[in-house]
């Protein structure tokens, strides 16, 4: 797809988030979500500012552009991002559902920033008991109860 003038100017923008990020004691991260060539949310890195290892600047971007939309999901939406997004923030972006995601940097670039998402990356193909991070399950039949009351939910809402 051929970028046009309104996608360099809100990646621009997201690219000046990371800036103001990095220089009010954040990660060098900005995200910005437009729908209809207008800006519905930014975010830019908090995670130190914050101590919250979840405040990425797309996740942060996506939480406010849901409150600003009122929905969970951002159809119709273009994400700009300052970088590839890491496996986190890519999940949180495919349970969104924008229209289409457009990156500045690359991971390799992080990772020569000194942000290496590549361990996770490679975590997430090896089976659960390979992972470095010790995981094991607990109590899956009385889990499953929670899912037998979903389906059975006449106000839940699918997504």
């Amino acid at each position: 797809m051929t970028p046009t003038d309104l996608d360099t100017a809100l990646m621009r923008r997201a690219i000046a988030l990371a800036r103001e990020s990095v220089a009010s004691g954040g990660g060098p991260f900005g995200a910005v979500v437009a729908r209809d060539g207008r800006i519905v949310a930014e975010g830019c890195n908090r995670v130190t500012v914050w101590n919250d290892p979840t405040a990425h600047a797309e996740v942060v971007a996506i939480r406010e552009a849901c409150r600003a939309l009122a929905s969970f999901q951002l159809e119709g939406c273009t994400i700009y991002s300052s970088c590839e997004p890491c496996p986190m923030c890519l999940g949180a972006l495919y349970w969104a559902r924008p229209a289409r995601l457009v990156f500045a940097c690359t991971r390799d670039d992080a990772a020569a920033a000194g942000f290496d998402d590549e361990l996770i990356y490679r975590e997430l193909a090896l089976p659960i008991e390979a992972r470095r991070l010790p995981i094991s399950t607990l109590l899956r039949t009385e889990g499953l109860a929670a899912f037998t009351d979903w389906r059975a939910a006449a106000s839940r809402r699918d997504y």
